[in-house]
């Protein structure tokens, strides 16, 4: 099929050679334009605008960094919106407010076009593996229209509901990722603390009945942490923030989310929010009397 992808950052960097080994056409948009030369080296040819990236595209996705960058890369004269066919979906992949993809979707349908919110649950790491996970929301016979193409992203496909609801359920998933891996920390340092060494902790930790997947590819930070974060705080807390803005809202409790956020707060107070978000371990280390 012919492709759009807008957004050529870290995720886009793994998940545009996958469409290409797939044979389908990519054409891409970034907005730092560099980015897009070791994609152009693999086959992705380069559009001047998103309008450009939609014009004559089967599906268009975006995955960037916030709300106001879906907004200013999908609507407007130069936006997807100008560019896409009546027989064109757009699928934004990016973590939003649920209220602001729902805008933007109507924006779309207003123009007879179609829109999708379909954010990916994973990392490069699992993107790399082909475990990932895509979520959708809107409407089914679109979405059914685009799943095939999503198996070539990653092996787990699901329809969530409405418009919207993918995303929703992506801000879900994204304050229990970020409570799991905090309350991680907080294990491993409890139990440094009496006395057990850290790598084995870290090793029980992960052989135990709490065990998850993202617990396997990042609890080993806290032993080895990388240079290059899979999602340093800064990036992490933003989903936190989104999460706790719309658990605001929506009138529904998210105490222990609060909590991790203050964690991430901590970081930023000392210095390592540019590390991945693993480092709050290093919180819990300090409060307990370490070095």
């Amino acid at each position: 099929m012919k492709l759009g992808w807008i957004g050529l950052g870290d995720m886009g960097q793994i998940i545009v050679p996958r469409l290409l080994t797939a044979g389908h056409e990519v054409r891409g948009w970034n907005r730092t334009a560099s980015k897009a030369d070791p994609l152009i080296a693999e086959g992705m040819t380069w559009a001047d605008s998103p309008r450009e990236v939609a014009a004559g595209a089967d599906i268009v996705f975006s995955m960037v960094t916030d709300a106001p960058a879906v907004e200013a890369i999908a609507l407007g004269g130069d936006g997807v919106i100008a560019g896409l066919g009546p027989e064109g979906v757009y699928l934004d992949m990016s973590t939003i407010d649920p209220d602001v993809s729902r805008h933007v979707s109507a924006e779309f349908s207003e123009r007879g076009l179609t829109m999708l919110d379909a954010p990916l649950s994973g990392s490069p790491v699992t993107v790399g593996q082909g475990t990932a996970s895509t979520m959708v929301g809107g409407d089914r016979a679109a979405f059914e229209k685009v799943e095939a193409v999503l198996y070539d992203i990653g092996s787990k496909v699901s329809y969530i509901g409405p418009s919207g609801t993918a995303v929703q359920m992506k801000v879900a998933i994204n304050l229990t990722l970020i409570v799991e891996m905090v309350v991680f920390c907080e294990s491993v340092a409890l139990a440094e603390k009496g006395g057990v060494e850290r790598a084995v902790a870290v090793d029980a930790m992960l052989k135990s009945v709490v065990a998850s997947p993202v617990m396997g590819y990042r609890g080993p930070f806290i032993l080895d942490m990388p240079d290059k974060p899979l999602a340093d705080v800064t990036l992490q807390q933003k989903d936190m923030v989104l999460a706790l803005e719309v658990a605001r809202r929506q009138g529904s409790p998210a105490p222990l989310g609060a909590v991790a956020n203050e964690l991430l707060n901590a970081c930023r107070g000392l210095g390592i929010d540019h590390r991945d978000f693993v480092t709050v371990f290093d919180v819990y280390h300090l409060l307990a009397g370490g070095r």
